[in-house]
């Protein structure tokens, strides 16, 4: 669902030739794609609420009731990784304010354009990335 909001509202960034990275119109850019996201996960869930409200029923019939209660359990797990992906988009939209936005945190490299369009809330390059998921498969086993 979130990533199907994402990539429907741009235009990817094409830098030009010799351009400084993170440069003021790349952070807009970012900004406006976390903007963005936020709103429609806010009126996704919004919108969510009401439904709920407005189709509580109580069914007479057990299974009607339990496919509805499964229904609820579902969406409710939904919107909990929309809260969740909502916190992050303001963690990212905090590193643009402070000026760490699309920097590794872990070695301090350049994340870069296109990860960072892929997954706007990236905080880690793509090799430090795969690292940690190369330990978290051999802690797993």
């Amino acid at each position: 669902m979130a990533e199907e909001l994402l990539h429907k509202h741009f235009v990817p960034y094409a830098p030009k030739k010799g351009e400084e990275y993170m440069n003021s119109k790349q952070l807009a850019h970012f900004r406006s794609i976390l903007d963005n996201v936020k709103k429609e996960l806010i009126e996704d869930i919004e919108r969510t609420v009401h439904t709920m409200q407005d189709e509580a029923t109580v069914f007479a019939d057990p299974n009607d009731r339990a496919s509805q209660e499964t229904d609820i359990a579902i969406e409710l797990r939904n919107r909990d990784r929309e809260r969740k992906l909502i916190k992050k988009i303001d963690e990212a939209l905090g590193r643009i304010d402070s000026g760490d936005y699309g920097y590794c945190n872990s070695c301090g490299v350049d994340i870069g354009i296109k990860r960072l369009e892929a997954r706007p809330t990236a905080t880690l390059c793509i090799d430090c990335k795969t690292l940690e998921e190369v330990r978290e498969k051999q802690v797993a086993k």
